[in-house]
């Protein structure tokens, strides 16, 4: 592997072995079938990360990344494993969190090519990174609202909910950015300035979604717990802003039959109906070429939103 230079693996053999100056990484196991619906295996997962690398990589670099590995393909049992394992390359770079029983976690982080590709080489399908950065794990850059339908609603009241919570945002100065989760729904981020805590971030998201919920109770409910979401609403999730919580990252493919992926779209891609079904491991490579990062202002220290005035 040459820096800047696109990595393309090589269609046949089981193993290969990368390098990068003194670095090497062994690939293993690459014509393993991942999504059987779809064809896809994981030689071809580790080269889709590959080629939206540098799209990727700046959201995931100075931030723990909580692992969901699934040794079998999508099929098969899954677990999550936080901690770096043990045998992992001295290059891959650790994040300590020290957790409410006092145990320290040292977490990885994907600061490169490299470590994104050793990674996902551990069967890691989708990527869950932390919401704040390493030098301050307790005070986020972001918030967030997880939008997820609750039967029968569809997809087109996901649009219709995403839009009002854009407008709310708006009016109060704050600039909001979309994403197709992969999955059911979408996410809403908000890039703020650090300084609050996690729990106070926590707090502004579901003051927000409760007051959603009031204005439109017909369309939106903000209830966490399943049982009391009534049918045909949109909940708008406050709660994976909680401490120690993750989503699914941008171009992060999800563990679905059609290998989908979570995949940024403009706000007039929401207005015109833009479908979950748009993106999948197959195409979206394409687009982040074509688009480029259309998230990448949530990378900028100007332009966020200062959320103190608002605790």
């Amino acid at each position: 592997m040459r820096r800047g230079e696109p990595l393309h693996l090589p269609s046949s053999g089981r193993d290969l072995l990368l390098r990068s100056g003194k670095r090497a990484l062994k690939l293993t196991n690459l014509d393993k079938l991942f999504f059987p619906e779809a064809g896809v295996t994981k030689r071809d997962l580790l080269q889709y990360y590959a080629d939206v690398a540098p799209a990727l990589v700046p959201h995931l670099r100075g931030r723990a990344m909580v692992m969901k590995r699934y040794p079998n393909g999508i099929h098969g049992k899954y677990f999550f494993m936080k901690r770096t394992p043990a045998g992992a390359p001295e290059w891959i770079r650790r994040c300590s969190i020290e957790h409410g029983s006092g145990s320290v976690i040292d977490f990885p982080v994907a600061s490169d090519l490299l470590s994104l590709l050793w990674l996902v080489n551990l069967r890691s399908i989708d990527l869950n990174p932390w919401y704040s950065r390493c030098d301050d794990t307790d005070r986020p850059d972001f918030l967030h609202f997880d939008l997820d339908p609750v039967e029968p609603a569809g997809f087109d009241r996901v649009h219709e909910v995403a839009l009002q919570i854009r407008g709310a945002l708006k009016r109060l100065g704050a600039r909001s950015f979309a994403k197709t989760t992969g999955s059911r729904g979408m996410h809403v981020y908000v890039p703020i300035v650090r300084g609050p805590t996690q729990k106070e971030v926590w707090t502004f998201a579901k003051a927000f979604a409760l007051e959603m919920e009031q204005r439109d109770p017909e369309r939106i409910t903000a209830r966490y717990r399943i049982v009391d979401r009534p049918a045909g609403r949109v909940l708008v999730d406050y709660n994976q802003n909680a401490w120690g919580r993750t989503l699914a990252s941008v171009y992060s493919v999800r563990p679905r039959a059609a290998a989908a992926v979570s995949m940024p779209v403009s706000w007039t891609e929401v207005e015109e109906g833009v479908e979950l079904e748009d993106f999948t491991i197959h195409n979206a490579a394409a687009r982040v070429h074509e688009r480029g990062d259309l998230w990448r202002p949530l990378l900028r220290s100007r332009g966020r939103f200062d959320l103190t005035p608002h605790l």
